[in-house]
């Protein structure tokens, strides 16, 4: 049973959530959540090829996506979100201060349209659309 589109449609939750903590002003939150739909729509597609994926560094997955030409732009998406899988939630990933200190809505923002576009390259070549109402 391949239950890529069980990923795909987590990806698109955790995106929708990433989106309330942005109203709520929760930046490293939406950091974070954004990184995790990203991871989740990668692996969806991983599913949907018929490999696995394990970890939860966006970018060396996208690279071993072997027999897909992944652009440069998506890899560059991956990497910032990557950025923000541990520094968005432990205070010890900076000097001083919580991961709170660190962020804005700038950053959460482009957290945010970064993952949304990790997202929709994922469903495209998966040849599905994910229904955003939950």
């Amino acid at each position: 049973m391949n239950r890529y589109l069980d990923w795909l449609e987590q990806a698109e939750r955790d995106l929708s959530r990433a989106e309330l903590d942005i109203e709520h002003e929760y930046w490293e939150w939406a950091c974070f959540t954004a990184q995790q739909a990203a991871e989740k729509a990668v692996k969806g597609l991983f599913m949907n090829r018929g490999h696995s994926a394990w970890g939860h560094a966006i970018t060396p997955m996208l690279r071993a996506l072997e027999e897909i030409e992944v652009p440069d732009q998506i890899v560059r998406h991956g990497q910032l979100l990557d950025a923000h899988c541990i520094t968005a939630r432990y205070p010890n990933g900076f000097t001083e201060g919580k991961p709170a200190d660190y962020y804005n809505e700038q950053k959460a923002r482009e957290a945010v349209d970064a993952a949304a576009e990790i997202l929709r390259f994922c469903t495209k070549l998966c040849d599905c659309h994910i229904d955003r109402s939950g």
